[in-house]
């Protein structure tokens, strides 16, 4: 389930038309289906918010997906400060494919962005949650400077640092949801999310190991302090990881992901976006 052997990486087949590049964003909403690099069909929506040249892709928590209320929800805050790209990863919502819980989900993030690009945005901030947020942190660590499917700032909320976290008894129940088989028929039926059956080979980069590679990229860590599925050992480990080029928020009373972001929260997400992408 890995995009491949280290520093070799996976492009997405969106190729925007270099026309695109050179006119203003496009200021008319779109829903289609991208093809990632190995082919799985993402359903993706575009929608203009704020004029300017900024776009924030938007990447879900696990068992999400694009017209989840709570992914619309942040999709029209964020709408306040760049028009705003969401999608549902592989094995969610109405995208093809099944769940890697994070793993080739870099190459949907990846075909995300680009297209996003391919609406004439000069500027790309990625918002992700949970499993998303630590999908964000390796698709920055692996689409470098010259790729059209790079970000220009990253900002991972309630995200793991490490995998295989069994620390709390959520991420045991998802573990189960994950590993076995009666688990996985829980997650299509009663999560509308359908869950490879094979394990990891070879293990992708873990966050904390994608985040040095992030700089000189602006990073910012979102967290709550009642997170029930990581402690906040987690938000730290990033922290540490990321350095100077780093931004580490601790949320007093905030829960886990999507959820938990009220609207302040969001729009002081924003404006970090918009400050620093680019």
């Amino acid at each position: 389930m890995s995009i491949g052997p280290a520093g070799r990486v996976a492009r997405s087949t969106i190729s925007p038309h270099p026309e695109t590049l050179r006119r203003a964003p496009r200021r008319a909403p779109a829903r289609t289906f991208l093809h990632t690099a190995d082919g799985v069909p993402i359903d993706a929506v575009y929608e203009p918010g704020a004029a300017g040249d900024l776009v924030v892709v938007v990447a879900h928590g696990f068992t999400g997906d694009a017209d989840r209320p709570h992914v619309r929800r942040a999709a029209r805050t964020l709408a306040r400060y760049g028009s705003v790209v969401t999608f549902s990863f592989r094995g969610h919502g109405a995208s093809g494919g099944r769940s890697t819980v994070g793993d080739r989900e870099v190459l949907d993030l990846a075909a995300a962005v680009d297209w996003a690009r391919g609406f004439g945005h000069a500027r790309v901030a990625t918002v992700g949650f949970s499993m998303g947020g630590s999908v964000v942190l390796r698709h920055a660590a692996l689409y470098g400077p010259d790729s059209p499917a790079r970000t220009d700032a990253v900002v991972s909320v309630s995200a793991p640092a490490r995998w295989y976290y069994r620390g709390t008894a959520p991420m045991r129940r998802l573990h189960w949801l994950v590993t076995r088989p009666e688990g996985r028929i829980v997650g299509r039926y009663g999560f509308r999310t359908r869950i490879h059956h094979r394990d990891w080979d070879p293990v992708p980069l873990s966050p904390v190991e994608a985040v040095p590679r992030i700089a000189p990229t602006p990073l910012l860590v979102v967290h709550g302090d009642r997170d029930g599925y990581f402690p906040l050992d987690h938000p730290r480990m990033l922290a540490e990881a990321a350095g100077d080029h780093g931004e580490l928020w601790l949320e007093p009373g905030m829960g886990h992901a999507e959820h938990a972001c009220g609207e302040e929260l969001l729009r002081r997400i924003g404006d970090w976006a918009a400050a620093r992408a680019g």
